[in-house]
């Protein structure tokens, strides 16, 4: 890696200062000059130079550089949300790409920062992603890299099993707020066993230390006993990963493994969460700041060739860049002319709102609030609109195979809307959660699929299956639908099995009730 150049270094302060000044906001970002080599090996370990030894990210890595050498990809920027912000360009990437790539990650840093649902990650993760690098290779040193290996392979088939949202609620423990506030003030907090003394001298009668001691003993075993007793979870658990970590009978140096892969899990989720807004904004910002204020106006034609490239939309899917870009723009122009609320919102004419100007000039200030607090579900849902599709031919496309030609299939609005909301919660994927860790008496695993209209794929299934009956040492059964009908599959490490249930219960069977297929 080299630092920049001084023609490099120098346009960069210089957009710097033209981003802060348009109200962008950022950590300190950092640029390195590097090769396309080094670009596809830090792309394929997710961004992290430093992150630790794994045959995946040698695979990413071969599929990266081949598709830049048979000339089917290129990556023009990369950056890394962290204190300082990573960023790296390209050596022989053109000037006037360098200056927009600089633009682009700005703008990505100042989403990183700002944005509601990054407020959570780690902002030390390079650092933390070389402490996981460090404790992986002394695992592999002690237990053998196959060893080693073999577990992380598991632990990776399962990394989409988190809660997303859970780092964003606080469940709160009855009485715990009063007492860090009464701690905090040097006050003595009450605890198990003990009652409220108003006067120091009745401590010891109120307050035998005996008999605290002893309730407190009696409080714990009683804990223990009930949780051996129940069936746990108490509740629905979506961080299936947490609950392997805690319960699975794993040696100390997988529960520390799978921890590692569940917190770096973790921290690219709010990436997954928010890829059309990040893109977007970066992208509505470096288009603003070429035009007006960087690009020479010998560099608008080239300036104009790379961006159109990047915003060109294909019928088969949806480009992030461009809808989140055009978004951001009808945005900033619906609140400028005062399109919104209940008054544009009852108006049934055409006409009058093709005309509508109410000059408010909200709309800067309404896109910084968009971008601060949403996500791409939210930001799908409350600002893709029917004249928004109709204006950007966002329409849905089948292929016709006696034209040979992708052909408008409907302009069905809520249809549109609906496919694109659905891509978006939890990107796609089917939510699961932990349901029972003791099903029917026998120790086994039992997990919920929720049914969202489209079921599961078996290959899939099976496979995840699998690896978690490899971490749970016992059967692993999941209650979800196949064909239209409600079944639970059962894996015991050897085979599957197809259990059907009453459809009236709502509940799954007793081991009794359950028909093997």
């Amino acid at each position: 890696m080299a630092n920049l150049t001084p023609e490099l270094e120098k346009e960069r302060v210089k957009i710097k200062k033209v981003a802060e000044s348009v109200g962008l906001d950022f950590y300190e970002t950092i640029f390195e000059l590097i090769t396309y080599e080094q670009m596809n090996q830090i792309a394929a370990y997710g961004g992290f130079p430093v992150r630790y030894p794994h045959w995946r990210f040698g695979m990413e890595y071969e599929q990266l550089s081949k598709s830049y050498e048979y000339g089917l990809s290129k990556i023009y920027e990369l950056v890394i949300n962290n204190d300082p912000c990573y960023a790296y360009l390209m050596e022989g990437n053109e000037f006037i790409d360098q200056k927009l790539v600089m633009a682009h990650v700005y703008g990505h840093c100042d989403f990183f920062k700002n944005n509601q649902w990054f407020s959570q990650t780690n902002r030390k993760m390079m650092d933390q992603m070389a402490n996981h690098a460090t404790r992986v290779r002394r695992y592999i040193d002690r237990y053998g890299v196959d060893v080693v290996e073999d577990f992380i392979d598991k632990c990776l088939s399962l990394e989409n099993l988190i809660d997303r949202h859970s780092p964003y609620t606080r469940v709160k423990i009855p009485n715990l707020e009063k007492e860090l506030e009464l701690a905090e003030q040097g006050q003595e907090v009450l605890g198990p066993g003990r009652l409220k003394v108003h006067r120091d001298y009745m401590e010891s009668f109120i307050n035998p230390p005996g008999l605290v001691k002893e309730q407190e003993k009696r409080r714990k075993e009683e804990m223990a006993e009930r949780q051996k007793l129940q069936n746990y979870p108490e509740r629905p658990e979506k961080d299936v990963l947490h609950f392997l970590i805690h319960h699975a009978p794993l040696q100390p140096w997988q529960q520390d493994v799978l921890s590692m892969i569940r917190e770096e899990a973790y921290y690219f989720a709010p990436q997954g969460m928010t890829k059309i807004m990040n893109e977007g904004w970066a992208s509505y910002w470096h288009a603003k700041l070429m035009t007006e204020k960087i690009a020479d106006d010998s560099e608008i034609v080239d300036f104009a060739d790379r961006h159109s490239g990047t915003m060109a939309m294909s019928p088969t899917g949806f480009n992030p860049y461009k809808v989140g870009i055009e978004l951001f723009r009808d945005i900033e122009q619906r609140w400028n002319k005062g399109q919104f609320g209940k008054e544009w919102e009852e108006c049934e004419s055409l006409a009058d709102k093709k005309n509508w100007d109410r000059k408010t000039n909200q709309g800067r200030e309404k896109i910084f609030e968009v971008r601060r607090n949403f996500n791409d579900v939210m930001f799908i849902d409350q600002f893709l609109t029917e004249d928004f599709c109709v204006a950007n031919k966002m329409f849905v496309y089948k292929f016709n195979k006696r034209t040979g030609q992708f052909e408008v299939d409907t302009r069905d609005f809520p249809l549109i809307k609906k496919k694109f909301l659905f891509q978006l919660t939890n990107f796609g994927q089917p939510i699961i959660s932990v349901v029972d860790a003791n099903f029917n008496n026998r120790g086994e695993l039992l997990l919920a699929h929720l049914f969202e209209g489209i079921e599961m794929q078996p290959d899939y299934m099976q496979a995840t299956m699998k690896n978690l009956q490899a971490l749970w040492g016992r059967p692993v059964n999941v209650a979800t639908v196949l064909d239209g009908e409600p079944r639970i599959v059962h894996y015991d490490g050897h085979e599957f099995k197809s259990l059907a249930f009453d459809r009236s219960s709502e509940s799954p069977p007793e081991g009794s009730d359950a028909q093997e297929n």
